[in-house]
């Protein structure tokens, strides 16, 4: 018999609106805004900083304070040129990928609201095989329906406009949660639920807990490091996604053996303090919560960076989310995963005491 869920209908309501609402990097007002609004019943108060980063506080006013913490924004695109016959060239805004965009449609974000617009790509009967060429930034346009620039610009478009795509949430076969932008608002509704369920259990902590939900990791970890300097953290455990590598054309021997459904990736690397990960390891093995290995090599590519190397250092780790098909738009992960790692962050959370020295040498 399957064990009950964690999470209830008004949990998942809350994840598929969050993921099908729009948060590109440097433009994630609207969807912190929806984060912020779930969380206010669940934490004691808040802050927000200058760039839409937002720390929902638990028992606030510790000496000792802990952060859970994912990034709200997902990749996007920049309006960049427009030419006189009305097609529009972009700059990426983050780590979008070219070859996924034709035939995609998109949401160009303006001040008149959405303007709906189109990947144009040459049809195939057009095209000559030994001379096609493959997508590229240079080479990818959209179409808004606009034959002229002023057209173009009477709709609202401008250079700097952000464009979006418009897949929406939807569940694959019961066993996949699929959409935009899992990588990382799935990381921003995991640890919302931690959350829900502290005030729900009634659990007590000795500390101050931070639930941060940052800005612009895509483009480098600002909102981290911005939120790092703000808080001041003693710990810091960090949720983002990493690669399923069980689809074609992944080396293992490059990736690692990762698999959607196994549980969470606890990664290995000089960012993440051994101490804090034992203590990670010890509570999923005490409540049998399954987790993969991961080894990052030189950084984690993951807030987990800004927040282990700000100030004098702050003990940090890394629970990640195994995902399929990341920086698409049907980014997939596992109902199961999804669960586990919500669990092993409350359990990690709970058992921490208060001013635990997590150093190596003492």
């Amino acid at each position: 018999m399957a064990a009950k869920s964690i999470l209830d209908k008004k949990s998942l309501q809350f994840f598929e609106k969050y993921i099908n609402n729009a948060s590109p990097t440097g433009f994630e007002s609207e969807g912190q805004k929806l984060w912020l609004d779930y969380m206010k019943p669940y934490c004691d108060e808040h802050i927000v900083d200058t760039y839409g980063s937002v720390a929902a506080i638990i028992n606030p006013g510790q000496e000792y304070k802990v952060v859970i913490e994912a990034h709200a924004d997902e990749i996007a695109w920049f309006v960049h040129y427009i030419t006189p016959e009305g097609f529009i060239y972009l700059k990426r805004n983050g780590g979008s990928d070219h070859q996924i965009a034709p035939s995609k449609r998109v949401n160009i974000h303006t001040e008149k609201g959405y303007v709906k617009a189109v990947f144009g790509w040459p049809a195939i009967h057009t095209r000559t095989a030994s001379t096609e060429a493959a997508p590229k930034l240079d080479n990818i346009f959209l179409d808004c329906g606009a034959i002229t620039k002023a057209e173009v610009e009477k709709l609202g478009i401008h250079v700097g406009c952000v464009v979006t795509y418009e897949d929406e949430f939807m569940v694959l076969n019961n066993r996949y949660y699929v959409g935009r932008a899992m990588d990382n608002r799935a990381g921003g509704f995991m640890i919302a639920q931690v959350a829900r369920m502290l005030h729900e259990n009634k659990d007590k902590l000795p500390f101050s807990l931070y639930v941060v939900n940052s800005v612009q990791e895509e483009i480098g970890l600002r909102g981290a490091e911005m939120m790092s300097r703000t808080i001041s953290p003693d710990v810091a455990i960090v949720t983002d996604v990493c690669h399923d590598t069980q689809t074609p054309m992944i080396k293992k021997i490059d990736e690692g053996d990762l698999h959607c459904g196994k549980g969470p990736v606890l990664s290995y690397g000089p960012a993440v303090q051994n101490n804090l990960l034992k203590h990670i390891i010890k509570q999923a093995e005490k409540n049998k919560i399954p987790f993969q290995r991961l080894a990052a090599s030189r950084s984690t590519g993951t807030d987990t960076d800004a927040f282990a190397y700000s100030s004098s250092g702050v003990a940090s780790a890394l629970i990640s989310l195994p995902l399929r098909y990341m920086h698409t738009t049907v980014e997939m992960v596992h109902k199961e995963d999804v669960e586990q790692v919500i669990k092993l962050i409350y359990n990690s959370v709970k058992s921490l005491k208060n001013k635990q020295d997590f150093r190596y040498l003492k």
